[in-house]
């Protein structure tokens, strides 16, 4: 479908795809982090430059939008599209910088976890946008943005599990307060990647 459009409208999935990657890549380094947590700072700072670089490709995206005559989709659809993407690295710079600056110095397996279905759905996410510019693959965009909220509830129960524990079993009320925040951020991600899903879902429901 989008092979009648001009030439210089590849450079938004040229984008989508660049801002996905950084979000991968600041994912791993974030679930790593989770599983290596006396080199919290080097991780923090790993997440964040993904951050960065991916704040810089929402700008240009966003710039090329109001520079372009014809869009791939609707301006609004591209404008929720990178700008919910880039809330998926601020909030994982978000956990990223509490677990530094809380030094916490460990972590429930149910946090770990958490931390490894964040990398599960940006990796969804990066997908079904890899795919994004052909409609003829509706079908499996889809398919990818049903696994992505799949992942999503899984998360939910998962946090809902580990706050429950974290309640009965942690008596100091600080260290009870710094788990639960990062356990809560984790899971923001999922609901972020869920929210980029829904997004998609409509722009291949009006564009297919």
């Amino acid at each position: 479908m989008f092979g009648r459009f001009m030439p210089t409208e590849g450079k938004f999935f040229d984008l989508f795809n660049q801002h996905a990657a950084c979000m991968v890549a600041g994912s791993r380094e974030l679930s790593a982090m989770l599983n290596d947590l006396p080199n919290a700072e080097a991780r923090t700072v790993a997440v964040q430059n993904n951050e960065k670089k991916a704040d810089r490709i929402t700008h240009e995206t966003i710039d090329l939008m109001h520079k372009t005559f014809i869009t791939p989709f609707d301006r609004d659809e591209i404008h929720k599209l990178i700008s919910t993407m880039d809330d998926i690295l601020d909030l994982m710079e978000d956990v990223a910088t509490a677990v530094w600056m809380y030094d916490i110095k460990s972590v429930p397996s149910e946090a770990r976890t958490l931390g490894e279905i964040c990398v599960k759905c940006c990796e969804r996410v990066q997908s079904t946008v890899a795919l994004l510019g052909d409609m003829d693959r509706a079908r499996e965009i889809l398919k990818l943005c049903e696994e992505i909220d799949g992942l999503e509830s899984e998360a939910d129960r998962l946090l809902r599990a580990s706050l429950s524990k974290l309640f009965r079993e942690e008596s100091d009320v600080k260290e009870l307060i710094k788990q639960k925040a990062v356990s809560e951020l984790l899971e923001s991600v999922t609901d972020k990647c869920e929210d980029v899903a829904n997004i998609i879902e409509g722009i291949v429901l009006e564009n297919a």
